[in-house]
């Protein structure tokens, strides 16, 4: 990261006062402090169906699906510019997470709900795009916190701005856009090799099921195109065959959920083998909880699939002993040990040649999805337990490297993003000199 700090350190203003904005500190003395009001002003509303809708999502402003939108709602939007910014100031307590300030790009039309604004003195937009993202994180969502979720134009119009020269402003603005752009450069060659080592450890995987861990073994045509040739002694078989019960999944029935109670797990929970109870559907009641279990009771071990929506074929195992119930999108295989071990099946049906099959095999309604019928006759290739054990532990040691590597990987991400809003806080506040020209 050394060549993105070039200059960070290494400029300051010489004489400095306090803004009395908590959020800024102090900033160069010849930088003004204005109301909002007094450099911005609301867009009054305008209308037009021809536009494209828009909303805004993290700090960019994007188009909407048009087919979606009623002609009658979209006769009630409002028109925003290219060079316009737009604020979303509804239900701030409940969205701590994204940014809510953006500099439009296109002409589109907005929900009424937003709030439109734009200059009515000089400045550089850029500049203040930068300022804004940072005015929203630091201090603008504060504003929507307790009861208060939704702000109006007199909220944000008393509050306080800083205005820097314009020529400043410019400066600051091209010196964010060369870094930014560097620092996200940096960003998106460490997520790709994120990517690549998922890739590789799905590769390793696929190798490890199929053909086995002995690259001398004499091989055989499994008669399945998407397995292709396997180890001469293993076994290739339904699914079906292997399990100690029929494939079954969770009630149909949509529950009553509270804030506590028997965690309740769907597909939004199951990612990377790993059921991830922070992200359950909520809890359910005892009653429901015990009506549901005379149907499916998790046990240690069992695997789930997705076999319904954007994630199906997804795969986790249960690695607890708490109880909780499933809701019906999951498909449960629970693996008899006399054949595979739970393991070596979890593995499989995490594999890609497992999931092109899923995938062959989908239908579609008003989304993809598998049944377990289906699920039940897919193929299965699988060596003696001893083998399956050792390819066990091999995928094992290769999912704890890539594991390590990928937290490094997104340690460094971390890194880059809190430099990144350093960085620009610190030049959009005053914090670091970046024209050379400036007093």
């Amino acid at each position: 990261m050394g060549l993105l700090v070039e200059s960070f350190n290494s400029k300051q203003y010489h004489t400095f006062e306090d803004s009395g904005i908590d959020w800024v500190g102090n900033i160069p003395k010849h930088w003004e402090i204005k109301k909002f009001k007094r450099v911005f002003k609301e867009v009054k509303k305008r209308t037009d169906t021809e536009l494209n809708c828009g909303s805004i999502s993290f700090g960019k402003v994007v188009y909407k699906d048009d087919e979606k939108i009623p002609e009658s709602t979209k006769r009630s939007y409002q028109v925003l510019k290219t060079g316009e910014f737009l604020i979303n100031p509804l239900n701030l307590n409940y969205d701590l997470i994204s940014l809510r300030i953006a500099l439009s790009d296109k002409d589109v039309v907005v929900s009424s709900g937003y709030i439109v604004i734009d200059n009515f003195i000089e400045l550089n937009k850029t500049y203040f795009n930068y300022f804004l993202h940072r005015f929203d994180v630091a201090f603008m969502k504060l504003l929507g916190s307790g009861v208060r979720q939704t702000l109006n134009w007199n909220d944000i119009a008393n509050c306080d701005l800083i205005l820097p020269p314009l020529q400043e402003q410019t400066a600051i603005a091209e010196f964010l856009d060369r870094k930014t752009a560097l620092i996200d450069q940096a960003i998106d060659i460490k997520q790709k090799q994120i990517e690549l080592l998922k890739e590789r450890r799905q590769i390793l995987i696929n190798r490890a099921v199929t053909r086995g861990l002995n690259p001398n073994a004499k091989m055989k045509d499994s008669g399945v195109k998407w397995i292709g040739r396997i180890p001469e002694g293993w076994i290739i078989t339904s699914v079906k065959n292997v399990l100690d019960i029929p494939i079954c999944d969770g009630p149909h029935t949509t529950p009553q959920l509270y804030d506590d109670g028997y965690p309740f797990v769907s597909a939004e929970a199951i990612k990377n083998g790993e059921i991830d109870f922070d992200k359950i559907r909520g809890f359910i009641s005892l009653k429901d909880h015990q009506m549901f279990s005379k149907k499916y009771s998790p046990k240690r071990n069992d695997i789930y699939m997705v076999k319904s929506g954007a994630t199906t074929g997804n795969v986790a195992m249960v690695r607890t002993d708490i109880e909780f119930s499933i809701w019906s999108p999951l498909a449960v295989f629970r693996a008899n040990q006399q054949k595979v071990i739970p393991n070596y099946l979890l593995n499989y049906l995490e594999s890609p040649s497992f999931k092109l099959g899923v995938e062959l095999n989908w239908s579609f309604g008003t989304q993809q999805n598998i049944g377990m019928g289906v699920l039940s006759n897919l193929p299965i290739a699988y060596p003696s337990i001893e083998e399956q054990s050792m390819i066990s532990q091999y995928i094992g040691q290769v999912t704890s490297k890539v594991k390590s590597a990928i937290a490094l990987k997104e340690r460094e991400i971390e890194r880059l993003k809190e430099y990144k809003a350093t960085l620009i806080n610190s030049a959009v506040t005053g914090k670091i000199k970046v024209n050379n020209d400036a007093k």
